[in-house]
């Protein structure tokens, strides 16, 4: 099975989403709602951020493993692409 890239309008619509799901979090707390109903819709938010950056990451790894392009023109750069979402990653105990 050959996987595919992701497109960027794939991308961006689960951008697009996660902006909605942040505005709504925005009206909860302006709202008053409960703290619980809140850090659950911060969850969904952040289990989002983390899934388009791993598609992201996943795309870049892709492109660069297949060669189409001299984005990747070595090693260091997909291991910068890596530590840098290493860093971003919540619950990671460092």
């Amino acid at each position: 099975m050959v996987e595919e890239t992701i497109s960027k309008e794939v991308l961006l619509n689960r951008l697009k989403r996660l902006e909605g799901q942040v505005r709504g979090v925005e009206r909860m707390i302006e709202e008053g709602r409960d703290c619980e109903s809140i850090i659950t819709q911060l969850g969904a938010v952040r289990s989002a951020i983390e899934s388009v950056g791993a598609l992201l990451l996943r795309n870049y790894m892709k492109i660069c493993f297949d060669n189409k392009t001299s984005e990747c023109s070595n090693v260091e750069s997909l291991e910068r692409a890596v530590a840098i979402w290493s860093r971003v990653h919540i619950g990671d105990k460092t």
